[in-house]
């Protein structure tokens, strides 16, 4: 199966790196620095176990001519998917996507596309780049696909995949599915990255549990019928099993990039207001987070 992957960020190159052992992947990256080391060096992948593995792909900053039965990993964040929709506009109708945003912001943005074929994947693991060919596998976790639109059959690729440490489970429902990551998303990313911590950090401190208490009951009122299922120990128990990671939004203030905060925690708010509903304490985190974002800006 050929697969291309757009975007070599953390996720775009652990995902590659596991899909190479048995497909024909490209991994389309903005800059040809990067390309080249990809392409000479070999990806690299270092595992949970520390033990390193040097995958064979192809890198490149152009998109190449697709076959049909190729299917397109869109792995780039939210605030690059509206540079690359003219694209995306232009392949086949016939092309299978696979888009592997946080947020909530692109799901209705995504299903204007002309591709009959779209499914949403949540990551639930961790992922770190060391350098422009080397990622880190952190924090076990599965890659949650759903179909938003189209045959399932054709992401039968994904379906077969065995890999102890990177599994998919699939799911009905892609816009449930990409709520509870946003939540889960919230109750992490904004204060791991206001107070400059590991995720574990959130669990070993009572001030910090008694905010994510507040959050977990905020979310509760606010949207009653899709936190049903949904667990004050589901979000413990993140915080647990990705104890050691960096959250993304921790990783992109460190490095001054713009966060996710908007398609992330604003989403959520905003879809929270369309019910008549205020979430006082995200709200806070939500501009504690922009704050420190256009303080890093300036500092540039």
């Amino acid at each position: 199966m050929d697969v291309v992957i757009l975007g070599a960020g953390a996720v775009g190159m652990l995902v590659a790196s596991y899909l190479s052992k048995d497909n024909r992947v490209t991994l389309v990256t903005r800059r040809q620095a990067q390309a080249d080391s990809i392409n000479q060096q070999g990806l690299h992948r270092i595992n949970i176990d520390h033990s390193v593995e040097r995958l064979t792909l192809n890198s490149s900053i152009q998109f190449p001519q697709l076959k049909t039965e190729t299917i397109v990993i869109v792995a780039v964040k939210y605030g690059q998917l509206k540079s690359i929709y003219p694209l995306l506009n232009a392949l086949n109708e016939n092309i299978p996507l696979i888009f592997l945003q946080n947020g909530l912001a692109h799901y209705e943005e995504v299903l204007t596309l002309p591709q009959k074929n779209i499914a949403f994947g949540s990551c639930q693991f961790g992922a770190q780049v060391v350098n422009d060919f080397t990622v880190i596998h952190r924090g076990l976790g599965v890659l949650k696909l759903a179909v938003g639109r189209g045959n399932k059959e054709l992401y039968s690729l994904l379906k077969n995949i065995e890999f102890s440490n990177f599994q998919i489970e699939n799911v009905e429902n892609a816009e449930q599915m990409l709520f509870e990551k946003a939540l889960l998303n919230c109750f992490i990313n904004p204060l791991t990255a206001i107070l400059n911590v590991k995720n574990g950090y959130l669990n070993e401190r009572e001030s910090t549990l008694c905010l994510l208490e507040l959050l977990f009951e905020e979310f509760k009122n606010a949207f009653p019928i899709e936190m049903e299922n949904f667990h004050f120990d589901d979000v413990q128990n993140l915080c647990n099993k990705t104890a050691t990671n960096t959250s993304s939004m921790l990783a992109d203030m460190l490095n001054n990039r713009p966060t996710e905060v908007e398609t992330i925690v604003g989403a959520l708010i905003k879809k929270a207001a369309l019910k008549g509903n205020k979430l006082p304490t995200l709200q806070t985190l939500y501009y504690l987070t922009k704050a420190l974002e256009e303080k890093g800006v300036e500092n540039m």
